[in-house]
């Protein structure tokens, strides 16, 4: 099982609009085979700044889902508000001990 993390800086004004797509996204993930788990996250210090945190069974799992209709089509969305985009950082999963009632 591996996460990766990635962080985005969306233009002023383009929030609402990234998450949107994202939230289109995400909603896609949830079908596609390896998926595990996914996260947004925005930094109480940075209203221009997402973190998104997946958890896949392997890499290649979330390389197919990065092929699919939804995802290619939210990019152009998401590309036009973004100002930087992050680079994907790799996690092995050692441990995983999430409750499902903390949320």
């Amino acid at each position: 099982m591996l996460t990766v993390i990635t962080t985005t800086t969306i233009k002023p004004g383009g929030e609402r609009d990234w998450d949107a797509a994202y939230q289109e996204r995400a909603a896609d993930a949830r079908t596609q085979p390896g998926w595990i788990d996914l996260h947004l996250l925005a930094p109480v210090d940075d209203a221009h700044q997402r973190v998104v945190i997946g958890t896949w069974r392997d890499r290649p799992d979330w390389e197919r889902w990065h092929e699919s209709e939804t995802f290619q089509r939210t990019r152009a969305t998401m590309d036009a508000v973004t100002s930087v985009s992050g680079e994907d950082r790799w996690y092995e999963v050692i441990e995983d001990r999430s409750s499902p009632d903390q949320m």
